[in-house]
C-alpha cells in the first residue's frame, strides 16, 4: 500500500484504532494482542500493509477500546463519579424532590440519586458482548466509512448498530439491580411521604426506562468523548503496531 494511501487511512484510523477506552489503558491492550499473535499472526511484521490488515487491526482495536470503556462505566463510581454521564434524578421529580428536601428528607432524595447510578454501573458490563458481537459483524464497508467518517463515527456506528438490542438487555439487568440497590423501596417510601402533603400532583416516571436509557446515553457519552479526544491527539501512537500501520 503506498504512503499516500497508507496516510489517508492513518488519521481516522488512528483515533478509531484508540477510541474509547483511552491511550494508556489501550497501550496494554494492544502489548497483549501483538504478545498472543493477534490480527491473524501478522504482529509488526514488516511486510506489506493491505485492507485485510488494516480493516482486521480496525476490529482487534474496537473490540479492544469497547472492553476498557465498559470497564471504566461498570466500576464503582463510574457512573456517580463521571459529572459527563452521572444520572440526575429526572426532571419531573423536582418539585417532589424540592419538597421532600425541605421537610427534612434531603438525604433519602440523595440516595435515591446514587442508587440511579449504582444500578447502572452494574448493568453496564452487559454491553460488552453487544458491542463485540457488532464488530464481528462488521464489513469492509462499515470499516472504511467509520474510518473516513467524522470524529465520532465509531460512536455513531455503535449506537446505529446496538441501541435496540443493548436497551433489550439492560432493561432487565436495570431492574434486577434496581431491586438490589433499594432503588424501588427508596422511591415508593418518598413518593408516599410527598403524597401526603397537600395540594400536591404524583408524578409519573417509569423507573425502569429512565434508567435504562440514561445508562446508555452515558455509555455512548464516554464513547464519543474519547473518540473526539484521540483523534485530536496524534500523540497517542504508542505502540509498535500502530506506528508500523498508522505511520
Amino acid at each position: 500500500m503506498s504512503k499516500l494511501v497508507l496516510r489517508t487511512y492513518s488519521a481516522a484510523a488512528l483515533a478509531l484504532s484508540m477510541t474509547i477506552g483511552g491511550c494508556t489503558e489501550l497501550q496494554g491492550g494492544f502489548a497483549d494482542i501483538l504478545s498472543s499473535g493477534g490480527l491473524g499472526g501478522t504482529g509488526v511484521s514488516s511486510g506489506p500493509l493491505d485492507e485485510s490488515t488494516v480493516v482486521a487491526g480496525l476490529k482487534e482495536a474496537l473490540r479492544v477500546g469497547t472492553e476498557r470503556t465498559v470497564a471504566s462505566t461498570s466500576r464503582p463510581d463510574g457512573y456517580l463519579g463521571n459529572s459527563l454521564i452521572r444520572i440526575p434524578l429526572p426532571e419531573n421529580l423536582d418539585r417532589m424532590s424540592s419538597a421532600l428536601r425541605a421537610i427534612g428528607f434531603a438525604s433519602q432524595v440523595d440516595a435515591l440519586e446514587v442508587a440511579m447510578n449504582r444500578a447502572a454501573e452494574q448493568a453496564a458490563g452487559e454491553a460488552k458482548t453487544v458491542f463485540w458481537d457488532s464488530v464481528r459483524a462488521m464489513s469492509i464497508a462499515d470499516a472504511f466509512a467509520i474510518l473516513n467518517g467524522g470524529e465520532t463515527a465509531a460512536t455513531d456506528y455503535f449506537r446505529a448498530e446496538t441501541s435496540a438490542p443493548l436497551l433489550a438487555r439492560f432493561q432487565p439487568i436495570v431492574r434486577e439491580k434496581m431491586g438490589a440497590v433499594g432503588l424501588y423501596n427508596l422511591y415508593n417510601d418518598l413518593a408516599g411521604r410527598y403524597a401526603q402533603l397537600p395540594f400536591v400532583t404524583q408524578p409519573a416516571l417509569d423507573l425502569d426506562e429512565y434508567v435504562s436509557s440514561r445508562a446508555l446515553d452515558g455509555l455512548f457519552t464516554v464513547l464519543a468523548s474519547e473518540e473526539t479526544k484521540i483523534r485530536q491527539d496524534p500523540a497517542a501512537r504508542t505502540t509498535a503496531l500502530l506506528r508500523r500501520v498508522f505511520e
